[in-house]
C-alpha cells in the first residue's frame, strides 16, 4: 500500500466520519462552542478591565496638601522627595490661587462662590501614579513625608478595576482548563466511536503495510474540522453577544468615562485565538483517541 500523504483522501474520510456519528459530532462541536464562548466572554471582560485600569492610570491622580508654614524652598524640596518615590509618575505644584480658579470654573454662574477667600484653599501637589495596583501604597508613602498635611485620594476606584481584572482573568483560566478537558473527552469519544466501527478496516490496512500516520490522519482531520466548526460558530456567537452588551452599556451610559473596546477593534485577534484553540482541541482529542487502535 502506498503511504504517501493524500490530503484529499484524509479530508473526505474525516468528513464522512463526522456524519457517520452525527450526534456525537454535534455534542463535540457544542462543547467546543461552550468552551470558547465562556473563555472569550471572561477574556473580554478582563481585556476591558485592563483597558479601564490603564486609562485610570493615565488619568487618575491624588492630591497632597502642603503644610501652610512651608516656604517656597521647602515646597520645592518636598516636591523632589515625592518625585523620588518609585510609583510616582509626575508631581504638579498647584497654588491655593490656582486651586481656587480651577474650582470656580465649575461654578461660574453661581454668585455664592464668587467671593470665597483664598485661605479656604491650600497649596497642594497633584500626583500621578505609574501602577494603579500600588496606588494605596504610594498614598501611604506620600502621607508619611514631613510637610504633607493631608491627602485626598479615591483608592476604591483603582481597587475595583484591579479586582475585576484579576477575578475575570482567574475565572477565564480556570474555566478554559475545565471546559477544554471536557471538550477533549467528548471529542476523544467521538473519534473512538469512529475508530471502533472501523477497527477491522484499520487492522487490515495495518496488515497491508499502512503506516500509523496514514491511518491516523483521517481521524485527526475529523477532529480538526470539528474544532474549526466549533471555533467559527463560537466566534460569530461571541461577536453577536458582545455587540449586544456593548450597545446596551453605551445606551444606558453605564460606563461613560471609560469606553469599552469595540469588537471590530479586536475581531481578528479573537478569531485567530478561537481558530487556534478549536483546532488544537480537535486535533489533540483525535490523537488521544486513535492511539489504542493503532496497536495491531
Amino acid at each position: 500500500m502506498k503511504n504517501r500523504f493524500n490530503f484529499g483522501y484524509f479530508i473526505s474520510e474525516g468528513f464522512r466520519s463526522i456524519f457517520s456519528h452525527g450526534l456525537m459530532s454535534f455534542a463535540a462541536v457544542c462543547m467546543i462552542v461552550a468552551c470558547l464562548l465562556i473563555m472569550g466572554s471572561f477574556s473580554l471582560v478582563a481585556i476591558n478591565a485592563d483597558k479601564m485600569l490603564s486609562q485610570a492610570e493615565d488619568e487618575n491622580e491624588f492630591l497632597a496638601f502642603i503644610d501652610e508654614t512651608y516656604t517656597d524652598a521647602q515646597i520645592q524640596q518636598l516636591q523632589n522627595q515625592v518625585l523620588e518615590l518609585d510609583n510616582v509618575d509626575s508631581v504638579t505644584f498647584v497654588t491655593k490661587e490656582e486651586a481656587k480658579d480651577t474650582y470656580l470654573e465649575g461654578h461660574e454662574d453661581d454668585g455664592l462662590y464668587a467671593n470665597i477667600p483664598d485661605d479656604v484653599f491650600r497649596d497642594r501637589f497633584s500626583i500621578h501614579v505609574v501602577d494603579l495596583e500600588l496606588f494605596e501604597q504610594t498614598v501611604d508613602q506620600v502621607r508619611a513625608l514631613p510637610g504633607i498635611a493631608n491627602i485626598r485620594a479615591a483608592g476604591e476606584l483603582a481597587e475595583g478595576f484591579v479586582t475585576v481584572r484579576n477575578v475575570a482573568t482567574v475565572i477565564a483560566v480556570v474555566l478554559v482548563l475545565i471546559l477544554a478537558a471536557v471538550s477533549l473527552f467528548i471529542i476523544s469519544n467521538t473519534i473512538r466511536l469512529a475508530t471502533f466501527a472501523r477497527r477491522e478496516e484499520i487492522a487490515i490496512m495495518k496488515m497491508c503495510g499502512a503506516t500509523n500516520s496514514f491511518v491516523r490522519w483521517p481521524f485527526v482531520f475529523e477532529g480538526l474540522m470539528l474544532g474549526i466548526a466549533g471555533a467559527l460558530i463560537s466566534f460569530f456567537a461571541q461577536w453577536g453577544i458582545y455587540t449586544a452588551i456593548y450597545r446596551a452599556v453605551v445606551a444606558n451610559g453605564a460606563i461613560g468615562m471609560f469606553p469599552l473596546i469595540t469588537f471590530t477593534d479586536i475581531w481578528a485577534q479573537v478569531l485567530g485565538i478561537f481558530m487556534l484553540a478549536g483546532a488544537l482541541i480537535g486535533a489533540c482529542g483525535s490523537g488521544f483517541a486513535i492511539r489504542k487502535f493503532l496497536q495491531v
